[in-house]
């Protein structure tokens, strides 16, 4: 596994963005479902915020700063390594966690 990949995964963990930080207070600890979450986490080559290996589901809260182009990118690699991602921006997580909550819940639920 890349080193620096590593690197920038523990420094992620020790310094997350509030949007980060107010989301995994919701998943942390199999809080939700009963789900167990990893944050930052190395996929390939990328970072991903946060990692239910189970479901093979990705969450990202997506900031200011992110570039749409890079992101499809990066979700169709994802994608065809057999996982969902979940893209939810700051606003989301800060005044509708409810509907977070709601989306990642639906994520994991068998289809019938």
């Amino acid at each position: 596994m890349d080193q620096r990949l590593n690197k920038l995964a523990k420094r992620m963990r020790r310094e997350p963005t509030v949007m980060e930080r107010k989301l995994w207070t919701i998943l942390r600890d199999r809080r939700l479902e009963g789900l167990k979450f990893r944050r930052q986490v190395v996929v390939g080559p990328y970072v991903v915020d946060f990692l239910c290996l189970r479901h093979r589901l990705i969450i990202e809260a997506d900031g200011p700063f992110h570039d749409a182009e890079r992101d499809s990118v990066r979700d169709a690699w994802l994608t065809s390594q057999g996982f969902q991602t979940l893209r939810f921006q700051n606003a989301q997580i800060d005044h509708r966690d409810w509907e977070v909550v709601g989306t990642i819940v639906d994520a994991v639920k068998p289809t019938p």
